[in-house]
């Protein structure tokens, strides 16, 4: 095949979109291969539409649309073929296309039910049409002012990362299809008793990926409902929970491009709890809890919520409860959960189901490097990784991949040019700290200062998620700016709460200096204080640490542990000379 020359032949034709035009459409290229299609308007009194298809039959597809009423309100067409698609590639690339379309946010997609067959599997060359040939389409579709931005910015997205049409890994369709078959079981319970299915998995699994493609599913499947047809679910009672603005943002930025997602569905906890005591609500059928270990458990004035444990009393108020859970991701005391809490919960709920996913798929590093992060999370500080040099496949070649960079940094200005460099090739790197910086030095913003390096810290006053303003490169952020969130690359500040222990070499928590006030508000019943106070702090580390898709960069505040930092990196280079 050769790569450099594609002449993708794209066609761009507008139509009355009526029978007599349809029954005149044929294979465009003559290829006898799958041909991909966009329905579109440019309807200026409301936002414009578009469907995203791919059929082997072009004709017989087109004369389907037809007897649909809101596909034949659509104007245009764009047919798009090329000599070498296959199948397995045409719902690769339609599944790309509609995650862009959601991320460009210039249409409604009307696309409903997840597209069959478009699990994440692998087929001849799959690199190639997903970093070769679909940028090139989507290239020639903004040369037609068809859509607005460019691929690359797209995919750095968080509506395009947490789309529901992503491809699922086979893992990731399992857990899938085992929670629709649970709902569909526990909803046909007449006893009326409450059903929970937890879902496990550290950072970088995938949970919230595919916990927005089982709530588009469920949502698409409740629309029959909603059209007289049998149905298990009811559009109107189902919600997806998460107690966490930012991704908030998301969910709901990506409801208003889809049919049957409406932002009223997606909700904070205690809004949901206490809409339905209050009456606005009924009883809900389904509820989908992300980032559950963000929930509290305790009582919280602050935030109006006045029980003991909200996912309890989300159960409560729900038949069906799928919960999202890290206990690693843990960040406050308030939202203290640990096994034997669960526990507890799934004692007084019996009818339950539990899956784990074990995949990592944010960080494209060796195990070498995965093993030293957990392990530095575990406050073990081992001799720097040694990853096992191997000659780069011809695919690996071709598409210019790079090593995971991971290192340590003496400068915290150092490693932020490092970041700045790296955004302006890859976009979407950024610097992040722990929560020990509480001085205002402006009178306004929060600042990080370390050494000749200065930042504002933590601003969350943002439309969109954090990562994606461009402002924000000369910013830090913090846990709650970038928890559940992907970056290309990351740089870490340590502040001054972590230290090191020479003696034990391991790592030295001092909670004294942690300046989170919300994480260690007190609450009764939690024993040994001050070791969950540490495991806290460990907590936020591990979500920092696992922010990098290609690299990781640290830079300690401790002078002690940024010397025992570099001293492992300076023995690196002894072996790798």
């Amino acid at each position: 095949m050769n790569y450099e020359d594609d002449s993708i032949k794209i066609q761009l034709k507008e139509y009355d979109f009526c029978e007599k035009e349809v029954e005149n459409l044929k294979d465009p290229f003559e290829t006898n291969y799958p041909i991909l299609y966009i329905l579109y308007n440019t309807d200026k009194k409301k936002m414009p539409e578009a469907y995203v298809g791919q059929s082997r039959r072009f004709d017989k597809r087109m004369s389907e649309h037809l007897k649909s009423n809101k596909k034949a309100m659509m104007k245009k067409i764009v047919m798009i073929g090329h000599d070498t698609l296959n199948v397995s590639a045409a719902l690769n690339i339609e599944t790309n296309l509609i995650s862009c379309f959601i991320a460009d946010e210039k249409y409604k997609v009307e696309n409903r039910s997840q597209i069959k067959g478009s699990e994440s599997h692998n087929y001849y060359d799959k690199r190639y049409y997903d970093e070769v040939l679909f940028p090139k389409i989507w290239t020639r579709l903004r040369d037609e002012k068809i859509v607005e931005h460019s691929a690359d910015f797209l995919r750095n997205k968080d509506t395009f990362k947490l789309s529901p049409f992503r491809g699922l890994s086979p893992e990731q369709q399992d857990l899938k299809e085992k929670v629709i078959d649970f709902c569909k079981r526990s909803l046909a319970d007449t006893k009326n008793e409450h059903h929970v299915f937890f879902i496990a998995g550290e950072a970088g699994t995938g949970k919230s990926v595919v916990l927005s493609a089982i709530f588009k599913t469920i949502q698409d499947l409740a629309e029959k409902k909603e059209n007289n047809e049998f149905s298990d679910f009811n559009q109107d009672n189902n919600y997806l929970l998460v107690n966490h603005n930012e991704m908030l943002k998301t969910y709901k930025s990506i409801a208003e491009s889809l049919p049957n997602l409406k932002k009223k569905n997606f909700m904070k906890p205690t809004s949901f709890i206490n809409d339905i005591d209050k009456g606005k609500r009924k009883q809900a059928d389904i509820v989908l809890v992300d980032e559950s270990h963000l929930l509290l458990s305790t009582k919280d004035k602050y935030n109006s919520f006045e029980y003991e444990n909200q996912l309890e009393e989300v159960i409560k108020r729900s038949k069906v409860t799928i919960v999202v859970f890290d206990e690693k991701q843990v960040l406050k005391l308030k939202s203290h959960w640990n096994v034997d809490s669960l526990v507890e919960i799934k004692d007084k709920y019996p009818i339950h189901e539990e899956y784990h996913l074990t995949t990592q798929f944010r960080m494209k590093a060796d195990t070498e490097i995965v093993h030293w992060v957990d392990s530095f999370v575990d406050r073990k500080i081992l001799s720097f990784p040694k990853v096992t040099k191997r000659e780069k496949t011809e695919a690996e070649k071709r598409f210019g991949d790079e090593d995971f960079d991971f290192r340590f940094f003496s400068s915290a200005e150092d490693m932020r040019m490092e970041i700045k460099a790296r955004n302006q090739k890859f976009g979407l790197s950024r610097i992040v700290s722990t929560f020990d910086y509480t001085h205002k030095k402006d009178g306004k913003d929060y600042l990080v200062e370390e050494g000749n390096f200065s930042a504002p810290w933590n601003r969350t006053n943002y439309k969109k998620s954090w990562a994606e303003e461009e402002a924000t490169i000369n910013e830090v952020g913090s846990i709650y700016t970038i928890q559940g969130f992907d970056l290309n690359y990351v740089g870490v500040i340590l502040g001054p709460s972590i230290g090191y222990d020479a003696e034990k070499n391991e790592l030295k928590i001092d909670s004294e200096k942690y300046k989170d006030s919300e994480a260690f508000k007190s609450r009764e019943g939690i024993e040994n204080i001050d070791k969950v106070k540490e495991q806290i702090i460990l907590n936020s580390i591990n979500v920092l640490l696992k922010r990098g898709i290609n690299g990781l960069y640290i830079y300690a505040s401790d002078d002690k542990l940024r010397e025992k930092l570099m001293t492992i990196q300076k023995e690196k280079s002894k072996w790798t000379n």
